[in-house]
């Protein structure tokens, strides 16, 4: 019974450590939109913490991974995104505008 006991507490911790896992990846940074350059698709925002790159809140320049994220924003726009590294460059995979 003790063995069935302790499988069933590390199931259940584990579980809980992969619901962490993906909150973490699933998560959006908060940022306001600076600059659009649509002919090189780029975005500049001032942002908070990006958790998931471990790096601090400051202003940078992005590129974007679809470059119709571009067309629903403007500078001064609140947005929330989420930002990956992808070939070894900080690119922003998902953007949604703040309304």
């Amino acid at each position: 019974m003790l063995g069935f006991r302790n499988a069933l507490l590390a199931g259940v911790v584990a579980l809980a450590g992969l619901a962490h896992a993906q909150s973490v990846t699933d998560e959006l940074s908060n940022g306001e939109v600076r600059k659009v350059d649509k002919e090189n698709a780029r975005i500049t925002l001032k942002h908070g913490p990006l958790n998931n790159l471990d790096m601090p809140g400051m202003t940078m320049v992005f590129k974007v991974g679809d470059d119709a994220m571009l067309d629903a924003v403007q500078a001064g726009d609140k947005v929330r995104f989420r930002a990956e590294m992808v070939d070894g460059k900080i690119v922003v995979t998902k953007m949604e505008a703040v309304r």
